[in-house]
């Protein structure tokens, strides 16, 4: 044998085997999606991570009413979600910009150019529900009375 060892019994050679794995078996890890809202902490002044809840983490900061991270979804890896008044300011539109920067390795200018067009795509003659495709970014844009959203993607293939 390569070891230079011989087993008599099928259980003496399954238990070594089962010890060395353990010992052998990489440590454990946290998943990549905190890993990324971590990240998203540190990069962004005034975001704070509020819960997490399975495959979502909910993130609270100043320029948005509500933001969150959506991991692992059917068609896609990582999602950003992300409301705010129904005519959004800069500060929201330079949140996104650099949330998605961060998640999706893009540059930041180019996440921010998509969103801010798909907000203001919005309208009259599109109406309340724009879908758009911008640096291989799915963008759907939604709005209410009093609110506008935006979800981010990227498709598990890209």
């Amino acid at each position: 044998m390569a070891l230079g060892l011989r087993f008599r019994r099928p259980t003496l050679l399954a238990a070594t085997l089962a010890l060395a794995a353990a010992f052998l078996a990489s440590p454990a890890r946290a998943d990549r999606c905190e890993d990324t809202a971590k990240e998203l902490k540190g990069a962004i002044d005034g975001l704070k991570i509020s819960v997490n809840t399975g495959n979502i983490i909910y993130l609270s900061h100043p320029a948005a009413r509500e933001l969150s991270l959506g991991c692992r979804g059917r068609n896609y890896a990582v999602e950003l979600y992300a409301k705010a008044d129904r005519k959004p300011k800069p500060e929201f539109f330079t949140l996104i910009a650099s949330a998605g920067a961060i998640i999706f390795t893009i540059p930041k200018q180019d996440v921010a150019t998509g969103s801010s067009r798909c907000i203001k795509r919005m309208g009259i003659l599109r109406g309340d529900k724009v879908s758009m495709r911008f640096r291989r970014l799915n963008m759907e844009c939604t709005r209410t009375r009093t609110e506008a959203s935006i979800v981010v993607t990227r498709g598990k293939d890209e």
